[in-house]
């Protein structure tokens, strides 16, 4: 059974065609992941099928009665809403059957008979809607998902927008899941999650009946939860049954077979228009070369699939700094009530230091205390000699409505505007969105100019929070790379073992001295 139809799809932002002429189903029960390298296209495709953003041509058609459950990657709770407010909302449809009845029921006070028993059955069909969708029992059902997901440790009445950025996710992952949608559409739900949480998340869309179609650059988690691949590359979707490795397989064998028959035929024109130049006129062979020009312009010509620029990340490092790089004496961290016990941390020069845990116990605002970004509330942090820090925050600060060169340029006001275009280049950005404004581009893009800005400031410690979020896979090949061969000191936050695992001198389990774990 088809789900979702869409046919003949094309979208494009001013010049640059994001879709072009895309057909496709999606069945019951299939279980998509939909890759791509970053900005190709993936979250403008989630906003096109739900309906938020119209295409310029074609046509989507659902299923009848189909409810999607969309969990966007940049959706922002509102600061004054609690856990439980934002919960109670998959409800929100309920509650307004609910509202419904309490407006019958007035009316019911000047009604006559007539009126009254046109009532009383509009009534009781709002009434046996909400026994069937378990009205009455919505807050035992946002008890048990929030013990789930542990929301009920962070406390039901705690306001949203002090959440960090792997809470405010598992926030909204209860929230999608109370809705029961036919179909869930998750744009990079592993972002911000810890590893148990992951675990969590992959044995339920295991275990999903229904379809998903999934936005992810994990590929370990990619592998273990789907059994379908759509790939987005140069305005066009293409289908591959199985996970991302056989996908991979089969898509560079099919690129090799383009390949070797475009190189073919690209011999075959050569000797066509050499014989076509010299035998054209002559008379006695003007005809065979009419013959072999009429073949030139009947050809139906293969063309390469243009790659797209892979990122090289290189960070400029500083000079030696001290021996010891980072202290902390009994540090206490937190806001108004202490996060952990005391800290006693020592990073010498040239360690790697990664940090992990579960969301929510105090890892970045262990990064900000020693950054000195917020007061700590007990002990004290030294930092080394000669110390040029570099730090990479979980989200891009600002607006974002500056382009990217603009963005660059704020930090960097002496660099040549050729100096600029080359930093961003080499970053895996191409003119178009070196030239666009921030906001409208994906998150691993925006990623990816944050890394640029800090690539060219000279360091010898970087303070990375979750660095590899939005990037895709050849951006996180690069940055592995680039913080391989650095050498000065690395402190990071990561929730992905694969990533670091080759990097890290030592990895700190946060939840040991954390209060909240």
């Amino acid at each position: 059974m088809s789900i979702l139809s869409v046919e003949n799809l094309s979208h494009g932002f001013g010049d640059r065609a994001i879709f072009r002429d895309v057909t496709f189903r999606l069945l019951a029960g299939e279980h998509i992941g939909l890759v791509g390298a970053n900005g190709e296209g993936k979250s403008t495709f989630f906003n096109i099928i739900i309906g938020d953003l119209m295409p310029d041509e074609g046509t989507i058609t659902w299923a009848k009665n189909v409810r999607v459950g969309y969990l966007d990657q940049h959706t922002v709770l509102k600061p004054g809403m609690t856990i439980r407010d934002v919960l109670a909302s998959a409800f929100s449809w309920l509650y307004e059957k609910e509202e419904e009845i309490n407006v019958i029921c007035e009316k019911m006070a000047d009604a006559d008979e007539e009126t009254m028993t046109a009532l009383m059955e509009e009534m009781g069909v709002l009434q046996e809607m909400l026994e069937q969708h378990d009205f009455y029992s919505i807050d035992t059902k946002i008890d048990e998902i929030g013990r789930a997901f542990e929301l009920d440790a962070l406390g039901f009445d705690r306001d949203v927008s002090e959440l960090s950025g792997g809470q405010r996710t598992k926030v909204l992952l209860a929230k999608l899941l109370l809705e029961k949608p036919d179909i869930l559409l998750l744009d990079e739900p592993t972002n911000y999650l810890d590893e148990q949480h992951i675990d969590w998340l992959k044995r339920y869309l295991n275990g999903y009946d229904n379809a998903f179609i999934l936005i992810s650059h994990d590929i370990p988690f990619l592998n273990s939860v789907v059994n379908v691949i759509w790939h987005v590359e140069q305005a066009t979707l293409t289908r591959y049954p199985g996970d991302y490795e056989h996908f991979l397989e089969v898509y560079e064998m099919r690129r090799s077979q383009i390949e070797a028959a475009y190189n073919r035929q690209q011999q075959e024109i050569r000797e066509l228009k050499d014989f076509v130049a010299r035998n054209k006129s002559r008379v006695a062979t003007r005809n065979m070369a009419m013959s072999r020009q009429k073949k030139l312009d009947r050809m139906d010509v293969i063309e390469l699939v243009k790659e797209n620029p892979k990122p090289e990340f290189c960070f400029r490092e500083a000079r030696v700094p001290s021996r010891v790089v980072i202290e902390t004496k009994d540090l206490v961290i937190g806001y108004d009530r202490p996060l952990s016990r005391p800290l006693n941390i020592h990073i010498e020069r040239g360690a790697k230091v990664v940090l992990r845990g579960a969301n929510g116990i105090g890892k970045t605002t262990l990064l900000r205390s020693i950054l000195g970004e917020i007061p700590v509330l007990g002990g004290e942090v030294l930092l080394g000699d000669y110390l040029s820090v570099g730090y990479f925050e979980q989200e891009l600060s600002g607006e974002g409505t500056k382009t990217c060169m603009d963005e660059f340029w704020d930090e960097y006001p002496s660099y040549t505007n050729y100096e600029v275009r080359s930093a961003l280049a080499k970053c895996g950005l191409t003119t178009k969105h070196i030239e666009s404004q921030v906001r409208v581009l994906s998150g691993g893009e925006q990623a990816k100019v944050r890394l640029c800005k800090l690539m060219n400031r000279e360091s010898n410690l970087l303070i990375l929070d979750e660095p590899t979020n939005h990037l895709d896979v050849d951006a996180k090949e690069a940055l592995h790379r680039a913080l391989s061969d650095y050498r000065g000191t690395i402190m990071m936050v990561c929730h992905e073992p694969e990533f670091y695992e080759d990097i890290a001198t030592e990895v700190i389990d946060c939840g040991e001295w954390s209060l909240l774990a």
